[in-house]
């Protein structure tokens, strides 16, 4: 078992919850605080698509709203061949909240692939540069 096996056993349990009627693409997040609490979230679809929200924001979102703070990891659990990422707007979130994290990239057949969110979001944008 490795570090992160119940980060993805989390994830792909979130998965399961996806509300996703439009696209189908169902996605899980756990997210790990550094007291070792694991909140997760799913991707939850409305029919604008543009609000829809992503299973990482969610799981930090869900962690924050519970006065959680202070992340050291997070697995992102999709049912696809090639390992998904977060899309840009969760790799912001992810960073402003979490820092240079690492990730873990997952899907159901048990392939993983663990990356730091610098190497995937080079050059952030944070409040540094306010």
């Amino acid at each position: 078992m490795t570090d992160y096996d119940a980060l993805i056993t989390a994830a792909k349990q979130a998965r399961e919850n996806a509300h996703a009627p439009f696209s189908n693409f169902r996605v899980g997040a756990a997210l790990r605080a550094k007291s070792g609490r694991i909140f997760t979230g799913c991707n939850v679809e409305n029919a604008t698509l543009g609000l829809t929200c992503c299973a990482e924001r969610v799981a930090i979102f869900k962690a924050v709203s519970e006065g959680e703070r202070g992340f050291d990891a997070m697995a992102v659990v999709a049912d696809t061949d090639t390992l998904t990422p977060p899309c840009g707007a969760c790799r912001q979130i992810l960073w402003e909240f979490c820092g240079d994290v690492e990730i873990v990239l997952s899907n159901l057949t048990g392939k993983s692939e663990t990356v730091r969110l610098s190497t995937i979001f080079p050059r952030a944008f944070d409040a540094s540069f306010l």
